[in-house]
């Protein structure tokens, strides 16, 4: 039931961020450009999953368990450190470059954009050297 429900979320999602325009890199980049000709209907975007991302986690952490019965499990680690900043900066600078991040990128692999191959490639590449770098820390 569980792996059905995950499917359904996710086909939810990808559908959300076709429709939001957070699949298409030209959107995001015209976003992003702020001195030049900034795109603002992203923010609205923003605006409402904060706001429905609200919601969601005050009526999480009054849960033990999620809806499905899973035990909900919140992140130890609560401070900024350097390691947070500087995976930020990196991840910003490759949204800022490619227009696209994780989720939007699968989204556009999936609906066969040609730029979003290269962009899930060096994704892989840079988990993959990511966990080896953990694991010989």
């Amino acid at each position: 039931m569980g792996i059905v429900i995950a499917l359904i979320a996710g086909l939810l999602f990808g559908a959300g961020l076709i429709v939001s325009g957070m699949a298409n890199p030209a959107k995001v980049l015209g976003f992003l450009d702020l001195f030049g000709h900034w795109d603002p209907s992203l923010a609205f975007v923003m605006a409402g999953a904060i706001a429905v991302g609200t919601v969601a986690f005050f009526m999480a952490r009054r849960r033990g368990r999620s809806l499905l019965g899973s035990w909900i499990q919140w992140p130890a680690a609560m401070g900024i450190t350097k390691r947070l900043v500087l995976g930020s900066a990196v991840f910003g600078i490759g949204w800022g470059l490619a227009g696209f991040c994780p989720g939007p990128a699968l989204v556009a692999l999936g609906a066969g954009v040609p730029k979003a191959i290269g962009f899930v490639a060096a994704m892989l590449a840079g988990m993959a050297v990511f966990g080896w770098l953990e694991r010989n820390r």
